[in-house]
């Protein structure tokens, strides 16, 4: 196998991947073995048709993407390693040579770590954050206790109102025709909680238990499924309970209750001290930030667009990894909140962004300043992902690939650069 890099404008490189011809024919041969019981040739029993007897009727054209397909993942990956160079986005394939007898060739194009003109970085000015915190939040903390410590109580007797819990039955329908993931049963819905598209909830307002009712709404022109942007719809709906918050009184009984103390004055304190606690940690993530913007803002860098789109996608799948963990699938949440793939990778890209610039420079200044993870540092993380996985340190060790380990010592530097410019800015 043979590479060559073709260096190209903003950071972008061209891999030229050569593969051998006995390697495009294993794949080839292997692409056969996978298809041949799907092949009909007549006079032959499917599986039982001469490799050479498909390739002369359908043409040997026939076996060449599923043999593509199997070489480039591998051979990509060797490439990269030969190359040497620090690959930041996903390759764009192209094959430009798929013959047999002949090498396959195919080119990758990727976007390239890029240098970093590195700006003032020690010093950086940054405004002083209050931490005080104020009886107002103390209140709102403790209402918020009380939310979380309400009682739902079923209503049978009046009709819905704004802030009621339902259990809904509904289905939605086009020009009298019902659409596709429009329906739902038992479906729980906080009336006022935006998770339906605008206008739906409002409408449930003044609705009685049992009896259908239609909602009249206009599906938004940015909506994710391509037939139903900016069509007017009819859900007919169906209330079968009600359910509405009836909050504790706000005394020592209720300090008592949800927390450690007698009395509510003490409770009060309580919460008072944590939420100080919060805000000095809330502070010092935002001095952070701020020294971090400091930094880019003063130092110079290019950044290839596939670097970004990559850095999109990556976010977009960590959101969608979150969702489904709450028992939401992806597809849903893009339904019921009315967006599309395309306008969430859009509404990221300036985080994506910024994300990419705030790593460029801690590790510009991790080079500049020679920071390095210590051995202890790097146990220490061991032992964090083996509380997390509940496996033993050890096995970890055993286990974690060496590029791996050194991921792990390069985002510890990192973090320790982060700290190292906090500590030498300056508060206004």
């Amino acid at each position: 196998m043979g590479v060559q890099v073709e260096k190209l404008e903003k950071n972008m490189a061209k891999l030229t991947i050569e593969v051998s011809a006995e390697e495009l024919e294993k794949a080839l041969q292997n692409a056969f073995l996978k298809n041949k019981n799907r092949i009909s040739v007549p006079g032959f029993r499917k599986g039982k048709v001469p490799r050479q007897m498909i390739e002369k009727m359908y043409g040997p054209e026939i076996f060449y993407e599923d043999a593509a397909n199997e070489l480039i993942p591998d051979a990509y990956e060797k490439a990269v390693e030969e190359c040497g160079e620090d690959i930041v986005s996903r390759p764009a394939i192209d094959v430009t040579q798929i013959e047999k007898g002949k090498p396959f060739i195919f080119t990758a194009e990727v976007a390239i770590k890029p240098e970093v003109k590195l700006g003032k970085y020690k010093g950086v000015k940054v405004d002083k954050i209050d931490t005080a915190v104020t009886d107002e939040e103390v209140d709102a903390e403790v209402n918020r206790e009380r939310e979380n410590n309400a009682r739902n109580i079923d209503v049978t007797d009046r009709a819905v109102k704004d802030g009621d819990k339902v259990v809904l039955d509904f289905e939605g329908f086009v020009d009298g025709v019902a659409f596709d993931g429009g329906k739902g049963e038992d479906y729980p819905l906080t009336i006022g909680s935006g998770a339906f598209i605008p206008g739906f909830e409002e409408q449930l307002i003044g609705a009685e238990i049992d009896k259908e009712m239609e909602v009249n709404v206009t599906f938004p022109e940015d909506y994710q499924a391509e037939d139903l942007k900016g069509k007017a719809a009819v859900f007919k709906c169906t209330v079968k309970g009600i359910t509405e918050k009836e909050l504790p009184e706000l005394d020592d009984e209720f300090a008592s209750e949800v927390s450690e103390f007698d009395t509510l004055e003490e409770y009060k304190a309580s919460v008072k001290a944590t939420l100080t606690e919060r805000k000095e940690k809330e502070a010092k993530d935002e001095k952070e930030a701020a020294v971090i913007e400091a930094i880019v803002n003063d130092s110079d860098m290019e950044i290839p667009d596939a670097m970004i789109s990559t850095q999109q996608e990556q976010m977009v799948n960590e959101f969608a990894q979150r969702i489904q963990m709450q028992g939401l699938s992806f597809e849903q949440y893009l339904q019921f909140t009315g967006t599309s793939y395309d306008n969430m990778m859009a509404q990221i890209k300036p985080q994506a962004e910024k994300r990419i610039k705030s790593r460029l420079v801690l590790e510009a200044i991790v080079k500049a300043e020679n920071i390095q993870a210590t051995e202890e540092e790097f146990e220490e993380e061991l032992k964090v992902m083996a509380e997390a996985y509940q496996m033993e340190v050890e096995k970890i060790k055993e286990d974690l690939p060496e590029k791996n380990a050194e991921q792990i010592k390069e985002d510890i530097a990192v973090r320790k650069a982060a700290e190292f410019a906090v500590e030498q800015a300056v508060e206004a």
